[in-house]
């Protein structure tokens, strides 16, 4: 399911450099400052596949300054990989993944600024609570997660600046995971807490 996520992720960010010339050949001089927003990864949960995410995302956000935006965001999904398998022949790969799934509930506060016209970067810091679930379907355990995320992407205005789309790399990092099941500690413990290239496919609408 990621790999076919992971394509369509970048066809769109290529699709979307070819109007950023056009888009912006002037400087806006105002900016609506709230805004509301989600991913276009959620179309994974009607793909068919043997993962879907089951995912859920809201994001509400403010814009302190011209470059300067807080957000919070309200996120729920499942996996049943380690998220610190790198991509190659061990990501989603039969053998690799958890002895079920781990569903997750988490509130990501995050910070972004623009470095250069409509270029930004962004950190998101989520503290996430964690539901093990087995092979049987079955809640086995809870945990609980720091899971945080550092991103490069471009802000690309529509309809006079009434929506957003920001295509987005980022590297992410569990600097805190609580006590996994033992079933599932064997399997994430091969893994690295850092993973390189994951991209973001985030849209939204600005108003007041």
């Amino acid at each position: 399911m990621q790999k076919k996520i992971l394509w369509f992720a970048l066809i769109l960010m290529m699709a979307s450099t070819i109007q950023v010339k056009a888009q912006y050949s002037k400087q806006d001089s105002t900016y609506r400052k709230y805004f509301i927003g989600s991913t276009l990864f959620m179309i994974a949960n009607v793909v068919a596949d043997n993962n879907p995410p089951g995912m859920v995302y809201l994001n509400l956000g403010y814009r302190i300054t011209g470059k300067d935006v807080i957000s919070i965001e309200f996120k729920t999904w499942k996996y049943a990989w380690p998220i610190g398998i790198p991509y190659g022949k061990s990501f989603e790969a039969e053998g690799e993944g958890f002895p079920g799934y781990i569903r997750e509930h988490g509130v990501s506060l995050n910070y972004q600024r623009f470095l250069w016209k409509h270029l930004f970067a962004q950190v998101d810091v989520m503290p996430a609570w964690q539901s093990f679930v087995n092979d049987n379907g079955n809640k086995i355990d809870n945990g609980f997660q720091i899971f945080n995320t550092y991103s490069i992407g471009y802000h690309i205005k529509l309809f006079k600046d009434r929506l957003f789309f920001q295509p987005s790399i980022a590297m992410t990092h569990r600097p805190y995971q609580s006590t996994m099941p033992d079933s599932f500690k064997q399997v994430d413990d091969r893994w690295s807490k850092f993973f390189f290239g994951q991209p973001g496919l985030h849209f939204g609408y600005n108003f007041w």
